[in-house]
């Protein structure tokens, strides 16, 4: 963007309004990692108009984008990223209950979506209160933890297409699947989602909630920078398991560890780079594969140069 930076810059500015936008930004601000080199641009979206014009923009303009959320499950290279990432982490202009439906913005985080099924006392949501990561960003790759996901209670989707156009879309229309959706592929932004849960006792789903997170707090490193489960779950495996089987338990590669607390993840121990954590990645990948025989594939998506 160097040549003809000055000018979009003018431009996204009078687009972004009064959404936050930063020049030369280091990603390690907003990504769960605390790694990553610098975007040329950074906006926070706080409203639909200014994620539509803004993309549109850029498909106009040939600009590179990458859309983000709560940065929850990204590496972004030490690089950085040429060009705009657009955050929908500010988009919270919609969080309400209407009977058994939850509706809320892609900013909002799972914590603060399951929190306000329990106060209203709809359950099917409690799996999601620790998960680290936006509405947004968990419908994208269909997040999931301790026996369920996003697919199971989602009902549908406000979102931006390709062709520049914003309507509503039935869940069957993401073809959901394991920590995956068509969403990056078909180049869509999730705006708002909808989702039925089922009545229930406040004071039984606050309890399973803070019995999961209790379990989350005692078996996963929260004390250290991650993306949570580096890997998706293998066929009939645990990726934990195979990686402390493999010897790998607590293994460095610069900042970048292998949690010795909980194997399935690998933390940022100080001051890592992104090259680390990558390398760490493929370390294990290589390894595992020659002790077991299993290949791991990461549930992080990769930003930028690697």
């Amino acid at each position: 963007m160097e040549n003809k930076n000055k000018i979009y810059i003018d431009a996204i500015k009078k687009i972004a309004g009064s959404s936050k936008l930063l020049k030369d930004e280091p990603m390690s601000r907003h990504t769960t990692f605390k790694a990553g080199g610098t975007a040329d641009i950074y906006i926070e979206a706080e409203n639909e108009e200014t994620v539509k014009k803004t993309v549109d923009f850029c498909r106009l303009n040939n600009i590179d984008y990458y859309i983000t959320g709560n940065g929850s499950n990204l590496l972004v290279s030490d690089d950085g990223f040429r060009g705009l990432i657009l955050s929908t982490a500010a988009l919270k202009d919609t969080l309400e209950v209407n009977g058994e439906y939850l509706t809320c913005s892609a900013g909002y985080t799972l914590a603060v979506a399951a929190n306000k099924a329990a106060e209203n006392g709809l359950g099917g949501m409690e799996f999601a209160s620790g998960i680290p990561g936006s509405v947004g960003g968990a419908v994208f790759m269909n997040a999931g933890a301790y026996g369920s996901e996003i697919e199971n209670i989602l009902q549908s989707v406000r979102l931006l297409e390709a062709d520049g156009t914003i309507r509503t879309a039935d869940a069957c229309e993401l073809e959901l699947s394991y920590r995956s959706s068509n969403i990056g592929a078909l180049s869509r932004v999730i705006l708002r989602a909808d989702f039925k849960l089922k009545k229930g006792d406040k004071a039984l789903i606050s309890e399973k909630m803070a019995e999961l997170n209790l379990k989350r707090r005692t078996k996963q490193p929260l004390d250290y920078p991650s993306a949570g489960s580096t890997f998706k779950r293998p066929d009939g495996y645990f990726a934990g398991a195979l990686i402390e089987k493999a010897g790998l338990k607590g293994f460095s590669i610069g900042g970048a560890q292998v949690s010795e607390k909980h194997c399935g993840f690998v933390i940022n121990k100080g001051n890592a780079t992104s090259s680390d954590i990558f390398n760490l990645i493929k370390h294990i990948q290589k390894t595992v594969l020659i002790n077991s025989g299993v290949e791991l594939t990461p549930e992080i998506r990769l930003v930028g140069k690697f």
